[in-house]
């Protein structure tokens, strides 16, 4: 698709819309993080290869010794749903960080920071899990990296939501067992009857199948 053919309708800092014309007098509009020269609307084959993501969304696993590990979740509200949501640390990945090789692991740590109060250790591991997949193509262009983050620890460590900024409101954590794990995955909501994102429902199978595997 050519450049010409994609109209900014609405530019802001985090998120912007766009008129794609596909061909004469046919519109699909598009949601996106993008500046108009970085759309995927316009990319190539080795664009795509290439592609860096938006944002990381992190499974995050505290083994604490002698204790089952559990899935680190946290409630975030969420304008548009209007609910508090179980949810995964996530966040985007900054301008300045792009270009960098380990760019993914950068943003997972510093959003597991802000978002938790925890620091990665020696003993912990991170890992990219997949670098970009997308959750809602047919309205948005975001690619999101999925990120494993182990954090590994004698005695449980403390948590905080006091890094959080701008927008981003939190009402706590939830630590799951693999027991609750599978809950949530039959039920498909919380305990508050609340349906959860695409990126915790991916958590959950992943904290699921990796404990079954390797217990």
């Amino acid at each position: 698709m050519k450049k010409e053919e994609i109209k900014t309708l609405y530019d802001s800092p985090y998120v912007k819309f766009y008129d794609i014309q596909y061909q004469e007098g046919a519109h699909y509009y598009c949601a996106s993080r993008r500046d108009e020269g970085r759309m995927l609307a316009t990319a190539s084959t080795q664009d795509y290869w290439n592609l860096m993501a938006d944002a990381v969304s992190c499974v995050v696993v505290i083994r604490v010794k002698g204790e089952e590990p559990k899935l680190l979740l946290n409630w975030e509200f969420r304008y548009p749903t209007n609910q508090y949501l179980l949810s995964v640390p996530a966040g985007l990945i900054d301008e300045e960080d792009w270009e960098k090789p380990d760019a993914l692991r950068i943003t997972a740590i510093r959003e597991l920071r802000e978002e938790t109060g925890l620091e990665v250790g020696e003993s912990d591991e991170v890992k990219v899990i997949n670098p970009c997949v997308f959750s809602t193509p047919g309205l948005t262009d975001e690619g999101n990296a999925l990120m494993y983050i182990s954090i590994n620890r004698d005695e449980m460590p403390a948590l905080s939501h006091r890094g959080a900024e701008g927008s981003e409101k939190f009402e706590g954590f939830r630590l799951v067992s693999l027991a609750e794990a599978k809950d949530y995955l039959r039920t498909g909501r919380d305990e508050h009857g609340v349906y959860y994102p695409l990126y915790t429902w991916a958590a959950l199978m992943y904290f699921v199948a990796g404990e079954m595997i390797y217990s």
